[in-house]
């Protein structure tokens, strides 16, 4: 529906295009990135890195899990967890990418946790951090109240559905 309505450009991993194709989306040519890859969308750079969650959509197979970096025009990233776990490589992203900006998730159960999230936070080397995936339903019980007590130093941004932050 949000595609028939707006028409924005899609950038995804191939397989993910493919299954949005057969939705009535039109994915042409270019902008089906892999894990390392750059997508160049009018001066926003979009890169795809590693995430670890499952990945499917109406039983279907739909790539591996992917976070995403965001490069805006002045320069400045922002790093896209999904909804991941935390791992190892995220120092590498943290030391590729340098993100300005971190949104990760915290409601453990279906993500990490608040704990976990810190532990992102320090191999990252945000300054950084905005929580996603928490609050919705009661199972998503990780709160940002907690991961900002567990990482002194960086800011813990809080944002209510409209909202917005400034990079």
């Amino acid at each position: 529906e949000i595609w028939n309505q707006h028409k924005p450009r899609v950038i995804a991993p191939l397989e993910l295009r493919t299954w949005l194709a057969t939705k009535g989306v039109e994915t042409g040519g270019g902008d089906d990135p892999n894990k390392g890859g750059t997508v160049d969308a009018d001066g926003v750079k979009v890169t795809i890195t590693d995430a670890r969650h499952s990945s499917s959509v109406d039983a279907t197979y739909t790539g591996d899990a992917c976070g995403l970096v965001v490069e805006v025009e002045d320069g400045k990233k922002v790093y896209f967890a999904g909804d991941t776990c935390v791992f190892g490589d995220m120092q590498l992203i943290g030391r590729i990418y340098e993100p300005d900006l971190a949104v990760l998730p915290i409601g453990d159960h279906y993500t990490m946790g608040p704990r976990e999230a810190a532990v992102a936070c320090e191999l990252l080397g945000v300054k950084r951090v905005l929580p996603c995936h928490w609050g919705t339903f009661p199972l998503l019980r990780g709160r940002p109240e907690e991961l900002a007590e567990l990482v002194p130093g960086i800011k813990v941004e809080r944002i209510e559905p409209g909202e917005s932050v400034q990079l």
